[in-house]
């Protein structure tokens, strides 16, 4: 499946809505966006909208929120009849991503607990000199109930729960989904491929084998 997102004056950066329906619960939320989707054509700023009327409450995220000690961990909520997908991230204390894109996708970041420190690069540029790294674009600290958006027009980033004592759950929005996508050395801007996974899905945790082929962990991405 595949629907055509539409962009209507959408606000580099913090996406903050100003009006918007009353959403009372995850459940809610949900049943909102898929009304949304249904369409061949979906406005973002109304996905966004829906996306920061949502208060979050964790009674209705917590079956989700499954955590891991090494690293942060993607749990599938909601596939969106194949035309977005809708997961909780749980970030244990200084865990954070690589520096990576979005594979030409669309993609809402909500804060539903603690804080994110979310850091915007520019791409690399081609024969740029591999010794002056990622260009640093933007640095903003996202606090609870907070959204974002990015795509790929707007840049790279790195996701980061910057606290030594408290854990942070955030709830990603992607159309379309994507299962791979590029990560990126902030300090050379050499890229590689890497595939995405998840920790758990609807509550379960999955089968995935968290070692790769060479024995190494997955690389962080989101």
């Amino acid at each position: 499946m595949s629907v055509r997102l539409r962009d209507s004056n959408m606000i580099e950066g913090d996406c903050h809505a100003q009006h918007g329906p009353v959403i009372t619960s995850l459940e809610d939320l949900q049943a909102h966006l898929h009304r949304v989707f249904d369409g061949e054509n979906v406005n973002i700023e109304m996905v966004e909208m829906l996306m920061s009327s949502y208060k979050s409450n964790s009674h209705d995220w917590k079956k989700y929120a499954k955590f891991d000690q090494y690293r942060y961990t993607r749990n599938l909520v909601d596939e969106g009849n194949g035309k977005f997908n809708l997961m909780l991230l749980c970030w244990g204390e200084g865990h954070g991503s690589a520096v990576h894109d979005h594979a030409d996708a669309h993609c809402f970041m909500k804060i539903l607990d603690g804080s994110l420190s979310e850091v915007r690069f520019d791409w690399p540029q081609e024969g740029e000199n591999e010794e002056t790294g990622l260009k640093e674009l933007s640095r903003t600290l996202l606090r609870k109930n907070e959204v974002c958006y990015i795509n790929d027009s707007l840049g790279l980033h790195r996701v980061e729960n910057t606290s030594h004592t408290e854990p942070a759950v955030s709830l990603h929005l992607y159309c379309p989904p994507f299962s791979s996508c590029s990560m990126f050395d902030q300090r050379t801007g050499h890229r590689t491929k890497c595939q995405v996974t998840f920790w758990s899905k609807y509550g379960e945790r999955t089968n995935y084998n968290t070692k790769t082929e060479n024995n190494n962990p997955p690389p962080e991405d989101n």
